[in-house]
Order: structure tokens, then C-alpha cells, then sequence
């Protein structure tokens, strides 16, 4: 399979370099990882999957803890909408959209929801971790309030990050597949610096990456 993996750091590439694909480093943010995924693909050649990976904050009560990993059934953007007052309104409320205008009306993409490679749900059953929807956002979240309002907003929501959308938006416009692979470095809500742990959401990263482009029998979890 060709693949191509976005990430946003060069510390987030170097663990990845034994691997057999194309690794871009993005910069942060969606915007950054956005237009570097479309230069890729400009480039070529043309991947069969775009990935979109890295370390990221898990939701609680999601089951997912420090160190472990979780793969992306959906890509959406948390904060593209506008705020009244406490409701937070979507693109789809305000009558606007992510998509040019000649694409068609009625499409969740619209809002900013891209669904995942159809493969996605499959890979993560056989790593034996959870598959759902993965939240971008330009502002990391920094309180339990926060954390509430977006799962609350965001059935199933289980990581966030802050460049898995904009990969996305850009392999969708190239009609190519594409997901997100995170890393758990933190929980969502209160951000508790201390706490973090990059260096086994790294190393969880790489062994999952490892798995979808190595494929070898596996027991649960990775």
C-alpha cells in the first residue's frame, strides 16, 4: 500500500522513519497541515491512503488512557462555527460550508465531518483499540467544562488534535481515503503539563503505523 503520513512535528517524524511510507511534517494547526497534505498530493504520487498521525488528547470516558492509541472512523473541525452566547452554533446552523459551492448541498463534509477510510473500523478491531471520532482544534481544549461541551456536541468523540481535519479536508478534495492515528499523550480538560506522556504515545504510534503498513498476526492491543 502507498501510503502517505502527515504529522505535525519533526519529533513526531523522526520515530517513524524505519517505516515504508512517505512521512510530511506539517507544521501545527489545520491550516499548516491542510495545505502541506495538498502539496503532497500535488506532488504525487497519488497514495492509496492519506494518514493523518501524531500524539493527542483522549476524551474521559472513553476508556482510553496515557500510552494507549486509537484510530479515526471520523475527522471533523470542533471550533469552525460561531459561539452564541453558551451555544456553540455549526457551519450547517449558520447556512455556510467547507466545500466549494459547485459541490453537492446536503453532504455531513459540509460541516466539517469527513468520514475515514473505509478500512479504518477493521484495522482498529484488529489492533484491538477503539475507532470513532477524532476532534481538530485550532485552541486546545483546557477545561473540564470544555471537555464536556465538545462531547457533548460530539457523540463518541475520543481524541483531540489539531491537524487531523485539515489532513482530511485535503485528501478529500484529491479523492483520496484518509484517516487519524493518535498516540494518547494527555487526557482532555484541565492542562496538567506534568502529566504528559509523549514518549510512550510515540512509541504506541509507531507500533500501530507498523502494524497497518507491516501487516503481521497480532494479539489484542499494541
Amino acid at each position: 500500500m502507498n501510503v502517505l503520513i502527515v504529522v505535525a512535528t519533526p519529533a513526531e517524524a523522526a520515530r517513524l522513519t524505519d517505516l515504508p511510507a512517505r512521512t510530511v511534517v506539517s507544521g501545527v494547526g489545520p491550516v499548516a497541515a491542510a495545505l502541506a497534505t495538498q502539496a503532497a498530493l500535488l506532488a504525487g504520487p497519488t497514495p492509496d491512503l492519506v494518514i493523518s498521525a501524531g500524539i493527542g488528547g483522549a476524551f474521559p470516558g472513553t476508556g482510553l488512557a496515557v500510552g494507549g492509541v486509537a484510530v479515526a472512523n471520523e475527522m471533523l473541525y470542533g471550533d469552525l462555527g460561531a459561539w452564541d452566547d453558551r451555544a456553540f452554533l455549526p457551519l450547517s446552523d449558520l447556512g455556510l460550508s467547507v466545500l466549494p459551492a459547485l459541490e453537492a448541498p446536503g453532504t455531513p463534509v459540509q460541516a466539517g465531518r469527513f468520514a475515514a477510510w473505509e478500512g479504518a473500523p477493521a484495522f482498529a478491531a484488529r489492533l484491538g483499540v477503539p475507532c470513532g471520532p477524532f476532534v481538530t482544534m485550532s485552541g486546545v481544549t483546557g477545561s473540564e467544562a470544555q471537555a464536556s461541551e465538545l462531547q457533548g456536541r460530539v457523540q463518541g468523540a475520543l481524541m483531540e488534535g489539531m491537524e487531523g481535519a485539515g489532513v482530511a479536508h485535503a485528501a478529500h478534495l484529491s479523492g483520496v481515503p484518509c484517516t487519524e492515528v493518535r498516540g494518547v499523550s494527555n487526557m482532555v480538560g484541565p492542562r496538567d503539563r506534568a502529566a504528559w506522556q509523549i514518549g510512550p504515545a510515540l512509541h504506541v504510534l509507531h507500533a500501530a503505523l507498523r502494524a497497518l503498513l507491516q501487516p503481521a498476526p497480532l494479539e489484542t492491543g499494541v
